[in-house]
């Protein structure tokens, strides 16, 4: 880490908990203004991230004029306004006041897969409140395993880890993943895995997303099919009254077996998931994202709101 670097990643972090006691301090409504402040200054002050939205928006629904894909993408800076905000928020609640603003939908199918004895296998997205899904479904059923990246600012970094293991959740980063999780398998727990993010690997597979070609991990597949864990489909949506519902989707289909073939199919078949949700409410997931690395475009990776290693 060069000395220009350090200073950036501490003022970070001055903001991050200058932000958080703000928040901590002031009632719901007003959080949630605030969020929606924030975001339209990320909106305003991350040219990069946002010619990149917008550009992403326009690709992926090119039956939208410039202009509501413009819209588009302000709503989603606003939306990430409100989760950073919203998260700062949730974390200083009790256990039991986390619970009051959660509402699941398909909690049969998660004790339905526990039973199965196999552990579960939990897919999500950087959509909707996938942070606060985490934390509250440790306090629903039981901790989980979350498979995460480490935030380049190691303040930062080391900030949100504490509030990601704050309800009984474990994070696990890159090194010795896989060991882990079958581990954690075997003793019948439960991962979640993103699979809306970039894999710079051999083990990589090529899957289709808002018809581009994404690189994907083939990690989910090949867990899948060797432990025959359930891979559930998991979202948190806001709703009206300020609460969250925590969607368990029905699982889907394993594996046949572990041919490329077999794998590529299912990890469309999750990837597709995810698409469903997002085309639904595509003002909640992370446009400003560069999912689509293999395909030209003036986005600078150096420019970035909250960069995470890789």
């Amino acid at each position: 880490m060069d000395g220009h670097s350090a200073i950036r990643y501490r003022c970070e972090y001055v903001a991050l908990v200058v932000i958080a006691m703000i928040v901590g301090v002031l009632p719901w409504s007003f959080t949630r203004w605030a969020g929606r402040a924030l975001g339209q200054a990320f909106y305003l002050l991350f040219h990069s991230r946002r010619r990149l939205a917008i550009e992403n928006l326009q690709t992926a629904f090119p039956n939208r004029s410039s202009a509501e894909c413009r819209a588009l993408a302000r709503s989603t800076f606003h939306h990430f306004g409100r989760f950073v905000a919203d998260l700062l928020k949730f974390r200083t609640l009790s256990p039991n006041a986390m619970l009051d603003l959660i509402e699941v939908s398909g909690a049969e199918r998660v004790e339905k897969a526990q039973a199965s004895g196999k552990g579960i296998l939990f897919i999500t997205g950087h959509f909707g409140f996938w942070e606060i899904q985490a934390l509250a479904h440790a306090l629903k059923f039981e901790p989980m395993s979350v498979m995460a990246r480490a935030l380049d600012n190691p303040h930062a970094h080391k900030f949100l880890e504490r509030i990601r293991v704050s309800t009984g959740n474990v994070v696990i980063y890159r090194r010795g993943t896989l060991r882990r999780v079958f581990k954690t398998l075997r003793q019948n727990g439960a991962v979640g895995i993103p699979i809306d993010q970039h894999v710079q690997s051999r083990d990589a597979v090529y899957v289709k997303f808002f018809n581009r070609t994404v690189a994907t991990t083939a990690a989910l597949a090949v867990l899948a099919a060797r432990t025959g864990a359930p891979v559930i489909p998991l979202f948190a949506l806001p709703l009206n009254d300020g609460r969250y519902r925590l969607v368990y989707e029905p699982v889907v289909p394993p594996p046949e077996n572990e041919t490329p073939e077999a794998l590529l199919a299912f990890t469309q078949r999750c990837t597709n998931v995810l698409e469903t949700y997002v085309r639904r409410h595509p003002s909640l997931w992370l446009w400003m994202h560069r999912r689509w690395r293999d395909e030209e475009s003036e986005f600078k990776e150096t420019d970035g709101v909250f960069p995470t290693a890789q």
